[in-house]
């Protein structure tokens, strides 16, 4: 077979896609990530690569089951003081550490006070909470300044920093410093010294791992590790990823471009499967601290100017693939309307370069960072560019890989010192749609998503939603949180897409949702 350079190089770094031994390769899971993994904290970032990692490594108190509601996973249950402001979990038996240490209530404990400063969700339930403690070492105390009724989806969301469990010693890190040792309770264990940032990523099974009894269902129940060993394999030309799967090289990638889709379906040894069924929300995000976009103006200006069409037919090769979302939350999903009807893509060109000089923008530099190894969010962030171009801005777009942009995001510099203004992302659709988990339109500002957007009014919605206890209420305010942020504009929504990954025809029991699980996973 004839491979291409980049597929040649990563197997010189790589060498597990240098045809093993049928017996090897029967203990050995093979995967693509759509993307590198730069960041090994899953509390740390969002990004969905590091979240995949993190349930390699990690376990939760809660997981999420297919109904979409929270499970004991690491708990054995939970019981609620009469007033509602005392929470106790119960941890189950056989919870060990990869550095063979027992888990306690105390690295639950800190675990949950880490993750409660850096998630948004987790904020929301930090700013309801008087103290995350333990009673002894199998029990959590969480004692609440007034009742939170989603403690649980809190603690067990499944996506975009989960409140994953580790030792006291490791949460006890500032929320702003990463965590880099992986030591987790998890099914895996992560082989830090095969660790090649841009090439592989390993984890074997870890043995004194004990899986629950139930079924697994997306994030929950019994996580049975089937392999010895799961090596990541970073491939960032898709199409080489695409002929390594078809070759039997590696056994599952992650994503497939819509254009090579067709081609890699042919092949009978290998099997498309929708990667998430919710789909992801493509988001233009702003950072709020800079000029131009400090401006709610600027911004309301270039929401009006925007057509989504083009965005999603970029990284679509049918229509069922993709649809237009006129909402800063994700259609489709409880609640969620398309507020922006009226407002989003009604001004052209000339119209939007008077909306911008009526908003002050007096031509500063716009830089947008561009992830050229992402192909969908490469198409969008080109698209940008020509729009803004269109409309009069003066744009610097930077070419980077995603790695790089990760790191470059956090940077609250000017742009003239390594600053950025604008970068496109994707959320998966399950992890912002509601006013508390909703990142990408939280008012945090410091403590809040990358963009720093900061909003009293969106706050106080989100506080009184998590309050209420009548339906219509929550209603009401979960609806006025959307039009706050359509007012408010703390990022421009892209539309909601569909992608396909690959896997191998001999692999049996994956469990396909917005983050790839190993667990249950078997060949023949």
């Amino acid at each position: 077979m004839i491979r291409r350079r980049t597929l040649m190089a990563a197997t010189a770094a790589s060498p597990f896609l240098a045809a093993p031994a049928i017996a090897q390769r029967a203990r050995i899971l093979r995967y693509v990530p759509s993307s590198n993994l730069t960041v090994l904290d899953p509390v740390f970032t969002p990004a969905a690569v590091s979240i995949t990692h993190g349930y390699c490594v990690f376990d939760t108190l809660y997981g999420m089951d297919a109904n979409l509601q929270p499970v004991p996973q690491m708990a054995a249950g939970h019981s609620v003081s009469a007033d509602g402001l005392t929470w106790e979990i119960t941890l189950r038996d056989g919870l060990k550490f990869h550095d063979g240490e027992p888990v306690r209530a105390r690295d639950c404990a800190a675990s949950l006070e880490r993750w409660s400063k850096r998630d948004s969700f987790g904020q929301a339930l930090g700013a309801a909470t008087e103290s995350f403690g333990f009673r002894d070492d199998k029990t959590i105390v969480i004692k609440l300044k007034r009742p939170f009724g989603r403690l649980l989806h809190a603690i067990g969301k499944p996506h975009s920093s989960p409140a994953m469990i580790m030792p006291e010693r490791l949460a006890k890190t500032s929320p702003t410093t990463q965590v880099t040792e992986m030591i987790g309770s998890g099914p895996f264990r992560f082989k830090r010294d095969e660790y090649v940032s841009g090439a592989r990523m390993v984890y074997e099974k870890f043995a004194d791992y004990v899986p629950r009894s139930e079924a697994p269902a997306w994030t929950s129940g019994g996580k049975v590790v089937n392999f010895d060993r799961l090596e990541w394999q970073v491939i960032p030309d898709p199409a080489t990823a695409a002929a390594a799967i078809q070759a039997g090289e590696v056994d599952w990638v992650a994503s497939v471009l819509p254009e090579l889709a067709q081609a890699v379906a042919r092949n009978r040894n290998v099997q498309l499967f929708r990667v998430d069924p919710f789909g992801v929300m493509a988001v233009l995000r702003f950072n709020h601290l800079q000029p131009p976009f400090d401006k709610v103006a600027v911004r309301q200006a270039l929401l009006k100017a925007l057509d989504q069409t083009p965005f999603v037919q970029a990284i679509t090769a049918r229509p069922e693939d993709g649809e237009t979302c006129l909402s800063m939350f994700p259609c489709g999903m409880p609640g969620v309307t398309e507020v922006g009807k009226g407002v989003m893509g009604t001004l052209d060109a000339a119209a939007a370069r008077r909306a911008l000089a009526d908003a002050g923008y007096a031509g500063e530099k716009v830089v947008i960072l561009n992830p050229t190894d992402i192909a969908s969010i490469n198409a969008h962030s080109l698209l940008v560019a020509d729009l803004l171009r269109r409309i009069g801005m003066n744009v610097d777009l930077q070419d980077l890989d995603w790695g790089t942009v990760v790191q470059r995001r956090v940077s609250k510099n000017p742009v003239d010192r390594g600053g950025w203004s604008l970068a496109c992302t994707n959320w998966p659709a399950i992890s912002i749609d509601n006013p508390a988990t909703n990142a990408t339109t939280r008012g945090l500002g410091d403590t809040g998503w990358w963009g720093w957007f900061k909003d009293a009014e969106t706050e106080e919605l989100v506080t009184r939603w998590l309050a209420a206890t009548d339906p219509t209420e929550a209603d009401a305010l979960f609806l006025a949180a959307q039009r706050r942020a359509m007012e408010a504009v703390p990022t421009i929504p892209l539309g909601r897409t569909f992608s396909d990954g690959a896997i191998r025809r001999d692999l049996t029991g994956a469990l396909h949702g917005s983050v790839h699980t190993f667990w249950n996973v078997k060949r023949g």
